[in-house]
């Protein structure tokens, strides 16, 4: 568990942590959850493991199937997690999917959220 105390590195510099969204998968049910974290490894273990009842404990065991660097903004990998979750379509999850490791493909999606008309 983390400290609540922000970590010592003196002067104006801070510790900045990564933020990916991640796409897990659940081969027993046939379904995805779309999250985001600063760790996918210890983020994965707690929907696997938790005892608490949620979304993801029903649907146990999960694995992931994408993860996507976003950057140190944690409210960047929610307005894209949020915009991942409306589109309510499995085929853009599973094009996400496909396209991980394309950067034009992740760019676009990081920038859709943002643009405006």
């Amino acid at each position: 568990m983390r400290s609540k105390r922000p970590p010592i590195y003196g002067g104006l510099f801070h510790f900045m942590e990564n933020y990916y969204v991640y796409i897990l998968y659940s081969k027993v049910f046939d379904k995805y959850y779309i999250g985001q974290t600063n760790n996918v490894e210890a983020r994965l273990f707690r929907h696997n493991n938790s005892k608490f009842k949620s979304f993801t404990s029903k649907y146990r065991p999960w694995k992931v199937v994408a993860e996507i660097f976003i950057g140190n903004d944690r409210g960047n990998a929610i307005v894209i997690e949020r915009y991942i979750k409306k589109q309510k379509s499995r085929e853009f999850i599973e094009k996400i999917i496909e396209n991980q490791n394309n950067d034009d493909f992740i760019a676009q999606l990081v920038r859709v959220p943002f643009k405006r008309d």
